[in-house]
Formats: C-alpha cells, structure tokens, sequence
C-alpha cells in the first residue's frame, strides 16, 4: 500500500496501484473493451479520483475514509464533473468471497452510522425497495466492487484486494444516462452487450435498473460470484435519524443542500 495515498484524495497521476485499475479498464478480454465504455473513457481522460485505505475494518482507517469521501463530495466537480472515487483496501489473502461481502458490507454500515448527514428525504430507508441506494454525506451514490474471487467474471476482477469505485448519483445525470431516458437505455444494452462477450458468461441476474419493480440496487454492489457465500437478505441497517456518531461533524462542514444536485431521481 502506497502510504502517500493512505488516507487522502488523489489524482490519477499520482496513485501508483492505478496500474491494475486502469490496465483493468483500459484493455481488451476476448477481443472485447471494458464493458462500461463511460467508466473507460473516465480512466482513459484521467478523470477518477484515489484513495487507499489500509484495512476494511479498523475504525481509525475506516473514519479516514469518511472523510476523504466528504472532501470528494465538496470538491471533484473542480477536478470533474465525471470524477468517480476509486478506493483501493488492504485485504489480507485468502478471503473466501463470503468475508469480502461481508467487509463490503461492513464498510458500508460503518459509513452509514457515522455520516454526519441526514438520510435523504427522497430515498428510503429499506434496502428491499426499488428506490433504495446507498447514501453518505446526503448524496446518493452506487458503489461498485471488485475483488480477487471473481475468476469468470472479470470485468468485476481485482488482483490486489477489494475496490470500491463511489459513484455519485450526479455523475449519471451529468452524462444523462439514468434508466429513465433513452440515451441511458441504449447505453445499458452496449454494456450487457459488452458483458456478455467480455466475461465470457451471460450478464449476472442480479443486473438491472433502480426503481424498477423487482430489481434490487444493494446485490449489484458486489456481484455474486457463488449464490451460497453472497447474503440472501440486505446485510445493512439505515435509519434517518442523525447524527448518530459525532466523529465525522466538523465545525466548518457544507451542508449537503449547498453541493448537491437539485435531482436525485434516476
């Protein structure tokens, strides 16, 4: 782990284990691109933002994360407006996937209980929702995974340990492709295209769209690689009522309202 990063937000051009990323997403698999062309172009454009965190569990290093993700919430709209934040986690070896769902899920739990945010309005609580998705710092967000155990689908593949990219709600309405619309329609029949010919296996069931009736968002966090080690029921307890912990609310915190799209809605 590259200490320069531990803990802190950075470009591109400075993350030395970019390298498994950006080769991940820059290159070919059966004579077929990353199957998300917008995540490509990303990396290709230098637009992702880093960080490193050197364990999934230990508090100290879990509350630098929160609040590296606050600072990329209140500033990548200057770096750009299509910056994702790719984080990059110490896993010891050998993990079974069932432990890093579980870590994922960990994490996520973590941030929830200590995000110095209200929940939104417009989001509810229950994972079993179709409107449900995770949210930290008030904004919306998909946060996508890949790990070591994904050994078919390795469009979800990761050598070093668990990835998380954070994707704010805002950026797929920035590139106007929420499900909703036709160029984000059109954009999500490429990418099961490109799925399908890139891993070599059919695009996974859990695949589908918010807010539409029997798609779940939490199970497209972490794609199940064998259904028995992946959770059967949302492994995440969100309540609206904040703060629940005071060790991410500074003095000089911008309220959610103040930088955050006017729509959250897909």
């Amino acid at each position: 782990m590259t200490g320069r990063v531990v803990g802190r937000l950075r470009d591109q051009a400075t993350v030395e284990q970019r390298h498994s990323f950006r080769d991940g997403l820059l290159g070919e698999r059966n004579d077929t691109p990353f199957p998300c062309f917008f995540g490509a172009e990303s990396v290709r454009n230098g637009d992702p933002l880093y960080t490193a965190v050197p364990s999934t569990t230990d508090k100290d290093a879990l509350l630098d994360l929160g609040r590296t993700l606050l600072e990329y919430f209140d500033t990548y709209r200057e770096h750009s407006d299509r910056a994702s934040l790719v984080a990059f986690f110490d896993s010891p070896a050998g993990l079974t996937e069932r432990e890093y769902h579980e870590r994922l899920w960990n994490v996520l739990q973590f941030l929830h209980v200590h995000d110095p945010e209200p929940w939104p309005e417009e989001i509810p609580t229950d994972p079993d929702d179709a409107h449900w998705e995770f949210c930290f710092g008030g904004e919306p967000m998909f946060p996508t995974c890949r790990a070591p155990f994904y050994e078919q689908r390795k469009s979800r593949y990761s050598p070093i340990g668990l990835e998380i990219t954070f994707q704010p709600r805002a950026l797929f309405e920035n590139l106007d492709v929420t499900a909703d619309t036709e160029a984000g329609q059109r954009a999500r029949d490429l990418i099961q295209d490109r799925l399908d010919e890139y891993d070599g296996v059919c695009p996974h069931a859990d695949l589908g769209d918010w807010g539409v009736e029997g798609d779940r968002e939490w199970p497209q966090y972490m794609l199940s690689a064998d259904p028995t080690q992946a959770p059967d029921a949302p492994p995440i307890t969100v309540t609206r009522e904040h703060p629940k912990s005071e060790r991410l609310r500074g003095p000089d915190r911008r309220p959610a309202a103040h930088r955050s799209s006017p729509n959250h809605a897909r």
